[in-house]
Order: structure tokens, then sequence, then C-alpha cells
């Protein structure tokens, strides 16, 4: 019989294309895997892997029972979710990937209430990228993503992947306390022509955004300054450098002289919850999913 670790080393080279990011995947050293993959080439007799450069690749014999790996592991999902479920008790381990706003802002309390409810669950937190996470969640590398998009980038989630939203996440402008905009009780998308913007860099979700509706209102966006973090977005804004579309979410306390102006009509980014759905069922999703949205409406209610 097929020894199922190996099956599973096998499957992750597959899914995630070397020995070293299956590694990544599964906790494990490369070198661990690597004997794994030995093994089970022991077992079949059949060659596994092929050198290809610096890399190696799937022979067509492990592309095929690679595959068949994968519907194994699928029907453990379900026997372990239908056991969790007789259980009537989140338990066991899952894993959750977030973008870096809801890693820092959201996550934390919904893990300590978690942790304090369900003793039996382990969570396991990972920060990702939010075009990323569709796809880890839909080929078994996460259990449960958080992810987002924006009225006109919505997300591309992989077909058969459940979904939930957990809120709406207003965003608004910073400018520096001096500019013209501080004074306005808001601002509409025509008042934002020729202004230099600090945003996030090519790829992300809301540099997307922000090209795209400022090139549908008929102005071509001046990208200042690009960086990934909010944090430093805003201090630049404090330096007089610029201005920044920031969610609320990614917002942190703001420095003197830093106002915030409200944008009319008032961007929005929507948060959700993904899973597969062969774990629709399992207590760990729906506990979890329910003290998401708890959470957000705690922090929504509160202003935050």
């Amino acid at each position: 019989m097929l020894d199922l670790p190996r099956l599973r080393a096998l499957h992750a080279v597959a899914v995630h294309g070397s020995v070293a990011a299956a590694a990544d995947a599964l906790g494990y050293s490369p070198s661990a895997v690597s004997q794994q993959i030995a093994k089970l080439e022991r077992e079949t007799r059949t060659p596994l892997l092929e050198r290809r450069g610096r890399g190696v690749v799937l022979t067509d014999a492990a592309e095929a029972l690679a595959d068949a790996a994968g519907q194994l592991l699928a029907l453990m999902e379900r026997a372990e979710t239908e056991l969790e479920e007789r259980r009537g008790q989140p338990s066991g381990p899952l894993s959750v990937a977030a973008f870096p706003t809801a890693a820092r802002g959201l996550l934390p309390g919904v893990l300590a209430e978690l942790a304090a409810r369900h003793p039996a669950l382990d969570v396991r937190l990972t920060e990702a990228d939010p075009h990323l996470t569709p796809s880890l969640v839909s080929r078994g590398v996460i259990d449960l993503a958080v992810a987002h998009d924006w009225d006109i980038a919505p997300l591309p989630a992989p077909e058969g992947i459940e979904r939930a939203l957990i809120g709406d996440d207003p965003s608004e402008l910073l400018v520096p306390a001096g500019h013209p905009l501080a004074a306005c009780g808001a601002a509409r998308r025509e008042d934002l022509a020729g202004e230099r913007w600090i945003c996030q860099p090519p790829g992300s979700v809301c540099h997307d955004w922000l090209v795209r509706t400022l090139r549908a209102a008929g102005q071509e966006p001046v990208l200042a300054h690009q960086v990934a973090e909010y944090d430093t977005q805003t201090a630049l804004v404090a330096a007089g450098l610029g201005i920044a579309l920031v969610p609320r979410l990614g917002r942190g306390p703001l420095p003197d002289g830093v106002a915030v102006v409200p944008l009319e009509p008032a961007p929005v980014r929507r948060l959700y919850a993904l899973w597969r759905p062969g774990a629709a069922r399992r207590p760990a999703i729906t506990e979890t999913v329910g003290a998401l949205r708890r959470h957000w409406g705690a922090r929504s209610a509160a202003g935050a």
C-alpha cells in the first residue's frame, strides 16, 4: 500500500512546482521532502522526478500519481470535516492566510477569540497577497483566506471556491494639512487632476483600482511614490510629498500634518473569507468566519 505522507509530498511538489516550495508549504525541510519522494520511487519502482537545470520536473508517471494523490487528499479532507462536524466542536489544525492590513488590523482579535473559545483548534496565520490567496485555497495550500477586492477590480476566485462577505472597508484621502483639499468637507474625483499620488506598487489591487478609476475620470495619474506599506505612505503625506488613498483598515494613528478627506463617491473595498467546498461544513471554518464577521462589525460600530 502506498504511504500517504509520501504521496502528500509528491502532490505538494506538483502543486508548488519545486521541492523547496513544497517544503515551505508542508513545514518540512527540502531534504525531508526529497527523502519522502525517493522512498516513494523505491516503493513504486518508478522514477518520479527528473533533473532539469537547477530544478526538477515530474515524470508522466509522477503527474498521474500526484493527480490521484490530490483526489485522495480531498477525500481525507471530507472525512475529517464529517468527523469534526459530528463532534460539533472546532478542532485540529486550520491554516489561514490574510493580506497584510487584515493580518495586522483584524486577525489578532479573531485569533485570540478562537484560542479562548476553542482550545482544541490550532489556527496558523500566514500573510499573503490577496491576488494569490484564491489559488492557495483552491490548491489546498491553506484552508481559509481573507482577501479583498474593489468595485472595478473584482476578486478572481477559481471555480468552486466558496466565499462569504466579511464587510466593506471604505477608503479616504490623506492629504497634507496645508493642502487645498484639506479645507473641503469632501472631494470629488474631478478635483484630483494634477495631484501627485503616493500609492502601492503595480500589481497590487489598490494600485490597479486607483489607476483605473482616475483614467475613467479622464485623468492620467501622476504616481510620484510607490510604496507597499500604508504607514510609509502616511509618512510621505505628512512630509508634503503627495496625497494617498488609504483604506480605513490600513490606516494607523495619523501624525500631525495629515488631514483625512472623504472622497465622493466613496471608494470601498470588500473583504471576503474564502474556503474549499469540501470544508464548508467544518465547524472550524464556520466558527472562524463568524468571528471575522463579529470583529469586523465591532470595528465598524466603533468607527475604526
